[in-house]
């Protein structure tokens, strides 16, 4: 283990009633995406007393850069989101959420306490690395919101290497998953419109049943996936809500379908898009119909660079010994927009076991009115935030 590893982990390991109690205070006062208002407040609080600067990023979010003292041009980029769910909260804690209908029902309040905490443990070891890390609190990522604009903007433009993490029920706490290759689905949400003609339904051939035509739009959009695609690709085309009509006498001039695709590549991503989209088209076209779709892109298929993970397996292996680091992780069709920063800047999204058998809520899965994390994770998860970024930035690799 290098001194570094050694002094950060105990450090860390020290200020663990600072990172947990600001865990709970960002439990009890979660906000929903885009509307992170006194969660920046709170975070610009924390690191304005470490003597930083920031700089307001995405409208609810938060830049700051911590510079090492010691000879050095790289920079790492670290990244935490910091948004909440619209669910109201039904495990009863002491940080319960004071917010009706409103709960950090997935972990980015752990991410955003460890990060804060990070930057603690890099301001005191400044004297310990060169170069510069630039940290990003990340507003929006529950709406696919935050990562294309602070990308856009180009706050991450000129890093070297990315870095982010994630909380995991499926994961015991103790342990961290760091995967090569894909860890988690595109996420691309569609709208297609069918415009039919009205008539009463005892005259059907005088109109155009848009209706009729999103169901079998519906039912050979299917068929994309078992036989349009290699049964070896991950593809996934969901469907979750269908309207049509206003009365049940009349034949339907308008229906609307949402959906989904999941995929891991680019390639395949663009592929479905487009035989997605011909055949609306097409089947409405049959039918006397006319179908537009539109689509909107929630996050690229986040896909770990295989260089970086081996950094942080590595660091991870010094901090929680190499028999708790997980390398083989089954990727999920769950979307995080931090793949777009890994679009831009090599890096890695690790997995920070939360799971406790004996805190029933920790076993929960994400999103769930009962979900909660051992709080032993968010002091791991600070620890390989800073950890990483100095072994990154010093080259110990």
């Amino acid at each position: 283990m290098s001194l570094t590893d050694d002094t950060i982990r105990q450090q860390a390991e020290a200020d663990r009633d600072y990172a947990v109690g600001l865990r709970e205070f960002f439990h009890m006062h979660p906000e929903l995406s885009a509307k992170e208002f006194h969660t920046q407040e709170k975070i610009e609080e924390e690191l304005h007393k470490l003597g930083l600067t920031t700089k307001r990023i995405a409208k609810t979010g938060v830049l700051t850069e911590i510079k090492g003292n010691l000879p050095g041009d790289k920079t790492i980029v670290l990244r935490a989101d910091i948004d909440a769910l619209p669910v109201q909260e039904m495990h009863e804690c002491a940080y319960m959420s004071q917010n009706e209908g409103v709960m950090h029902a997935c972990g980015h309040d752990m991410h955003c306490s460890a990060l804060i905490e990070a930057c603690r443990l890099l301001v005191r070891n400044r004297d310990s690395f060169g170069g510069t890390v630039r940290v990003t609190f990340q507003p929006g990522e529950e709406i696919g919101y935050g990562a294309h604009i602070i990308v856009g903007e180009g706050d991450i433009d000129g890093c070297d290497r990315s870095f982010g993490l994630h909380a995991a029920s499926d994961i015991p706490v103790g342990k961290v998953a760091a995967v090569p290759g894909p860890n988690n689905a595109s996420v691309d949400w569609f709208n297609i419109h069918v415009t039919g003609k009205g008539v009463h339904v005892s005259t059907p051939q005088l109109g155009v049943d848009a209706a009729y035509i999103a169901a079998q739009i519906v039912v050979a959009a299917q068929a994309l996936v078992t036989r349009r695609t290699d049964p070896m690709e991950n593809v996934l085309l969901g469907i979750g809500k269908i309207t049509a009509g206003n009365a049940y006498n009349v034949v339907a001039e308008k229906a609307d379908i949402e959906g989904t695709i999941r995929v891991f590549s680019q390639e395949t991503r663009k592929k479905v898009r487009g035989m997605l989209t011909d055949l609306a088209e097409k089947v409405a076209a049959v039918y006397g119909g006319k179908a537009e779709i539109k689509f909107e892109d929630n996050t690229s298929p986040l896909i770990n660079d295989p260089e970086s993970t081996k950094e942080v397996q590595a660091t991870l292996g010094h901090l929680i010994g190499p028999e708790n680091v997980v390398t083989d992780r089954r990727p999920s069709l769950g979307g995080d927009d931090f793949a777009e920063y890994n679009l831009r800047v090599p890096g890695c999204y690790a997995y920070v076991g939360t799971r406790n058998p004996e805190k029933a809520e920790t076993t929960c899965a994400h999103h769930d009115s009962h979900f909660d994390i051992d709080e032993d994770a968010v002091v791991i998860a600070a620890e390989t935030y800073a950890a990483y970024a100095i072994d990154y930035l010093n080259g110990t690799f």
